[in-house]
């Protein structure tokens, strides 16, 4: 009997055992996933940002005013000190800079033991300009460190006709462009990238899709959020066809690098799910003809074209 309480006893140690590791190994893996997480999500290192031909510098000599002022780079990278005369400080940081202007007025014999400080007031070209469909396009300066968002917000966030996609086209290498989703959510963020200063980011348009016929409110509709339009969602922004429309013969018109396609869709299949509602493209074109007016629709594909000129162009809901 107490050889089978021992064993009993065992068991369950056992167990318990086991059930702990199996909960220490759990943690464990999230808090990997979580370092993960942070890692990717961490915002960049700031840059070192170095002085260039017409920023505005800021030199402070200590007890010395006459020697003291704000003073801008020239295009040849030097600033001129009073007294002192010309000093090179293109391409140094502002502590290096202040080291140079020391030696000046050392080497010159102007002051035996100088302490100078310099601060960049104004940096003229370690801007990053951000363009393309935002609120407030321009130059913007990276100081400190920011990512892609921080600038886009900086540029007053996205218009109503923004693209899911931004550009960031770096200048030490303008030929490799890169290009980053917006449509992301807190579980995978928008990755961040090394914007340095110099780059261009530009968001994207969204594409179009046209809404021409027999419909209620013709019209092209913005493909936006995820950027998919199928041909039902696009028929449903346009109000829906009218009594008189010729649902069986819609023609989804396409640009391809052959010229335009025609292609016919039934619509009534398409809701009962006998065949696939398909997937517009930017610039595709959905002519609903009349019922009463089918001969004409044999030549809408020039027609139905020339019907998207100047029809408003609307958000998606």
């Amino acid at each position: 009997m107490q050889k089978a309480k021992r064993k009993s006893r065992w068991s369950r140690a056992g167990a318990y055992t086991a059930a702990i590791a199996e909960v220490l190994l759990l943690c464990c893996a999230m808090a990997a996933t979580a370092s993960a997480w942070v890692a990717a999500s961490a915002a960049p290192a700031p840059h070192t940002l170095r002085i260039a031909s017409g920023d505005l510098l800021d030199v402070a000599v200590f007890d010395t005013p006459e020697l003291s002022g704000k003073l801008r780079v020239n295009e040849a990278g030097e600033v001129v000190l009073p007294i002192a005369g010309a000093v090179r400080v293109s391409g140094m940081t502002a502590e290096e800079a202040a080291v140079a202007v020391e030696t000046k007025l050392r080497s010159g014999d102007i002051l035996k033991e100088p302490h100078v400080t310099v601060l960049v007031a104004e940096y003229a070209t370690q801007g990053v300009t951000v363009g393309g469909e935002v609120k407030n396009s321009g130059i913007y300066p990276l100081l400190g460190s920011h990512g892609l968002m921080d600038l886009i917000s900086a540029a007053g966030g996205v218009t109503e006709k923004a693209g899911r996609t931004a550009t960031v086209t770096h200048r030490s290498d303008p030929s490799q462009m890169e290009t980053v989703s917006l449509n992301r959510t807190e579980a995978e963020p928008v990755p961040q990238i090394d914007i340095q200063p110099g780059d261009t980011i530009m968001v994207s348009r969204a594409g179009v899709a046209y809404v021409v016929g027999d419909v209620h409110n013709a019209g092209g509709f913005l493909m936006q959020r995820d950027g998919n339009l199928t041909a039902l969602q696009a028929i449903a922004l346009a109000g829906g066809t009218t009594k008189t429309s010729a649902r069986k013969d819609v023609h989804l018109i396409r640009k391809t690098a052959k010229g335009r396609e025609d292609q016919i869709l039934s619509l009534p299949k398409m809701i009962k799910g006998e065949s696939t509602d398909l997937s517009l493209e930017d610039g595709d074109i959905l002519f609903v003809p009349s019922s009463k007016m089918k001969t004409w629709a044999y030549r809408g594909v020039d027609s139905a074209v020339a019907l998207t000129s100047g029809l408003a162009i609307s958000g998606r809901l």
